[in-house]
């Protein structure tokens, strides 16, 4: 695997990083998964604009323009010879040495992977929600980022182990539906889609947005709010979604085989999902 770090492209074991970055010293740092189809970056506009949100508020100076960032992502990629890629965009605080800074940070730092996907089925394959002992934490701040801090999901993929059929299922610490380990959460019932709200704490993910409005372009009615694992069992169809994995059928949760496994309503939504990759291609 060849990276990309500030400006220069190298082989993977090549590439460090300085031990007084704050990235490295304290999470901080920002990263966006996206996917490329035929050598196309996917909903790059909503990815970019969650990242400068979330560099705005860490006050992290962004030091490269969208242009610049998307040229980034496109000499990696083509570095790595692919097509059709998972990549992986890293801003890290940079190197400021030992010690909180208060007045933000000029000189962050980027890096960026590439690595292939592998063709996903059609239909989907579904996955099995497995009910983690572990609660979802709150956001640092007032709002979740897709920060360099990942202890929570790295301990709630410990917990759940190496099954790649499973994801994990964050609650709340007062016992609300929260998200996956690496996705957000989506059901149905009675013809409308339910997913919890962002003050559960959940990342507002751009796949989870981009369904959203899909359904709304479906005419399908949607339900933002705080919801019991109860509700989850009796939902007619359940998903999860991601940029790598898109929209994700789920066959069972706990033990409990769902009522219908990519339903009517999860079908429509994926064919309008990769209509849509289709059409930005």
């Amino acid at each position: 695997m060849h990276v990309y770090v500030n400006g220069t492209i190298c082989p993977a074991q090549e590439a460090t990083v300085s031990v007084l970055d704050h990235g490295f010293l304290y999470g901080i740092g920002l990263f966006e998964t996206l996917r490329v189809y035929d050598g196309k970056l996917f909903l790059w506009n909503d990815h970019y604009a969650r990242l400068s949100s979330g560099l705005l508020a860490l006050q992290i100076r962004p030091a490269w323009s969208k242009e610049e960032l998307e040229e980034a992502i496109q000499r990696t990629v083509n570095a790595n010879d692919l097509r059709d890629a998972y990549v992986r965009l890293s801003v890290t605080a940079g190197a400021e040495g030992v010690g909180l800074v208060a007045d933000g940070y000029e000189q962050p730092s980027l890096f960026v992977f590439a690595k292939p996907v592998a063709a996903l089925a059609d239909p989907p394959q579904p996955k099995k929600l497995q009910t983690l002992s572990l609660a979802r934490q709150t956001a640092e701040g007032l709002t979740r980022f897709k920060s360099h801090n990942y202890l929570n999901n790295a301990l709630a993929k410990q917990e759940i182990g190496a099954k790649p059929d499973v994801e994990g299922l964050f609650l709340t610490h007062d016992s609300y539906l929260a998200e996956g380990i690496v996705s957000n959460l989506f059901w149905i019932k009675d013809g409308s889609l339910f997913t919890p709200s962002l003050d559960t704490g959940i990342l507002d993910g751009v796949t989870r947005q981009h369904v959203m409005m899909l359904a709304k372009q479906l005419s399908i009615p949607i339900v933002e709010g705080r919801f019991r694992r109860e509700e989850l069992l009796q939902a007619d169809e359940i998903f999860v979604t991601n940029s790598v994995q898109e929209i994700v059928p789920v066959s069972e949760i706990d033990g409990h085989a769902a009522l219908s496994v990519y339903g009517k309503f999860t079908r429509e939504l994926h064919r309008a999902y990769r209509h849509s990759i289709a059409m930005e291609a």
